[in-house]
């Protein structure tokens, strides 16, 4: 661990931002939530042609968030004597291979495996991601850059479904994943062309994520990641129902806030990266706060017009959230930020699964809005974590100073 950290601030940061780079990110990360997404719009036609089960045909969606929870966990020390640049290629090739296995796949089976590949390509690309922009900007710039590497998720989420559904309609499901799959090859040229040579850095092992986790104030801000992530997706995995048996909207009106939250989620996305670098910590801070009392809003209106409003704030602050944890990690722990940016993904990924089960635990109980106030307690819990708990300071840092003692 001593020779890696004097390696790591041995290097120079980069003189100047590699913009090109950071944009191919973007767009790998554009491709990867498309086909993350798509399941969701066309698993009606995808069951019916299949021969199976919305329910069985869904579990595309949950095999994927599987294998790239524990692919987050082990990518970086599986590759770790492979130059960087040729890792994010091998996952944008993997991508390729998934879209073009479900739009050929015989059978559920086959689609399945198309999807454990995506699962694959996703979880490490997202592990590594703060590391890699890291490489590519100046320290001051890193928060514009991984905003701008989150834009691609934001822009996914507003277009994967409804052109998905569309072009599933007008073209055949098996189709719309072709077409993905030139938006995969479109990506990887342009990742061919703008990614620099990033040999690895340090010899990162398994034993690195438990060093991290042990590190000063990980522990604290790990939990505090995941309660906020847990409040989201709870509230988010419910909110059709919420706005159709408390706000009382039909469907035309509910795909209309669907699309305002997708589009206040880019421009708070798009934000990030200017707030961050004036302030971390109010940031991190302000972003649950402000979802926590959003949610007790939502409780204590009841007209459409409010809730579309209260529910586009929700989609803004949440924009922010994964750059600001992006980044928290990147100023935490520098030296191991890819071992870190693995542990960030497989909070994500369980907060995904805790969000849906405990959420649906809650509604089975005391119906939507008993979910929201879930929500809202589970993200004031974070706010107070990380008002208490939450170090800012590199631990690094910490580290070097001990070695010295």
């Amino acid at each position: 661990m001593h020779a890696d950290l004097e390696t790591v601030s041995a290097e120079p940061a980069p003189i100047a931002p590699a913009w090109g780079a950071v944009l191919s990110l973007a767009l790998g990360v554009f491709g990867l939530v498309t086909a993350e997404f798509l399941p969701a719009s066309l698993l009606t036609p995808m069951a019916a042609s299949l021969g199976v089960s919305e329910g069985l045909a869904g579990q595309a969606v949950t095999a994927t968030s599987a294998v790239a929870m524990v692919t987050s966990l082990l990518i970086s020390s599986a590759t770790r004597r492979v130059d960087r640049r040729w890792v994010l290629i091998a996952f944008s090739v993997l991508l390729i291979v998934s879209n073009l296995t479900v739009a050929h796949a015989p059978g559920l089976t086959a689609v399945l495996v198309g999807r454990v590949l995506l699962g694959m390509a996703l979880g490490g690309f997202w592990s590594m991601a703060a590391a890699i922009a890291m490489r590519l900007v100046p320290e001051a710039l890193i928060p514009r850059a991984l905003s701008i590497m989150f834009s691609g998720v934001s822009l996914a989420t507003i277009a994967a479904a409804p052109l998905g559904s569309y072009f599933g309609h007008l073209l055949g499901w098996r189709q719309v994943f072709m077409l993905a799959t030139w938006l995969s090859v479109a990506v990887l040229v342009w990742q061919w062309v703008a990614l620099p040579r990033m040999p690895p850095r340090s010899s990162a092992s398994l034993g690195s994520l438990l060093g991290v986790m042990r590190r000063p104030g990980m522990a604290g801000g790990m939990i505090a990641c995941l309660l906020v992530f847990t409040g989201h997706f709870a509230f988010f995995t419910y909110l059709r129902p919420f706005l159709e048996n408390v706000t009382g909207v039909g469907v035309n009106a509910l795909s209309g806030i669907l699309l305002a939250f997708g589009v206040a989620n880019f421009v708070g996305t798009s934000l990030a990266g200017l707030a961050l670098e004036r302030n971390l910590r109010a940031t991190l801070l302000a972003m649950p706060l402000l979802m926590a009392l959003i949610g007790i809003g939502l409780l204590l209106g009841h007209a459409s017009i409010t809730h579309t409003v209260l529910v586009a704030l929700w989609g803004m602050a949440f924009g922010a959230v994964p750059v600001a944890w992006t980044t928290w990690i990147t100023r935490t722990v520098p030296d191991e930020a890819e071992s870190g940016g693995g542990l960030i993904v497989a909070a994500v990924q369980l907060a995904i699964t805790l969000g849906a089960a405990a959420g649906g635990a809650v509604y089975d109980r005391g119906g939507a809005p008993a979910v929201v106030a879930a929500s809202a307690a589970a993200l004031v819990a974070a706010v107070f974590i990380i008002v208490t708990g939450v170090r800012l300071r590199p631990a690094s840092d910490v580290a070097i100073e001990t070695r010295r003692e």
